[in-house]
């Protein structure tokens, strides 16, 4: 008799293990899901940017200046991301309406300046998220239409495309599920760039850099 309770008992228990692992009442515990950067967005830009642009001459007697530039500037930019757990990768584009300028004083009346109308880039974009707090790295290839000028007399400018690079960083903060504020830094090379003369004016070469600092709103579709 012992034996068969002894039998009966491990039967009883070996039957009911399916039945309680298949229990549907059995809680697990779950993680609140928290915002999901993933999305595109679009949105605009705004601060201040300063630099230097590096002006020599190619023809003729040498010459060599370098103006130091700055002035704000706004624009608009929109991106893709996607979220894979905490890391976030993705692309952006912006372009910039510019009043980043200056000009210097060569010598009495030789006044030479450079004057960024637009800038622009298209960039990579990684971060690591904390839930509504991303911060990230961004870099990619930078336009510009930077005009370059003298005042000796006569008057001589023009204005050409650049192209270079730019890298930054920045940390965004999303607000709610659909507005996101952010503020960001930005470096960049637009590189070199051959302006030819006139009947008065030398031609000459300029090499512009600018830093930025600026704050941007964007709308998560």
């Amino acid at each position: 008799m012992y034996r068969l309770l002894v039998a009966s008992a491990g039967l009883l228990a070996a039957l009911s293990m399916p039945a309680f692992a298949a229990d549907p009442t059995v809680d697990v515990p779950m993680t609140a899901p928290g915002f999901d950067w993933t999305g595109y967005y679009a949105g605009l830009q705004a601060g201040y940017g300063w630099g230097q642009s590096d002006i020599s001459g190619t023809e003729g007697e040498p010459f060599s200046v370098s103006p130091d530039i700055d002035g704000g500037f706004v624009g608009g930019h929109v991106a893709g991301l996607w979220q894979f757990d905490q890391a976030v990768i993705g692309a952006e584009a912006d372009l910039n309406y510019s009043a980043v300028d200056g000009a210097t004083e060569a010598g009495p009346g030789n006044n030479f300046g450079t004057d960024i109308k637009w800038f622009g880039s298209v960039n990579a974009k990684a971060g690591y998220a904390m839930d509504r707090v991303l911060v990230y790295g961004i870099g990619g290839i930078a336009f510009a239409g930077v005009e370059t000028s003298q005042a000796s007399g006569s008057a001589f400018s023009q204005t050409r495309t650049n192209v270079g690079w730019t890298v930054g960083a920045g940390v965004d903060y999303a607000l709610t599920d659909k507005f996101v504020v952010g503020a960001q830094y930005r470096y960049y090379d637009f590189g070199s760039e051959h302006y030819d003369g006139s009947a008065d004016f030398v031609g000459r070469d300029q090499d512009t850099k600018l830093n930025t600092v600026g704050i941007n709103l964007s709308y998560k579709f």
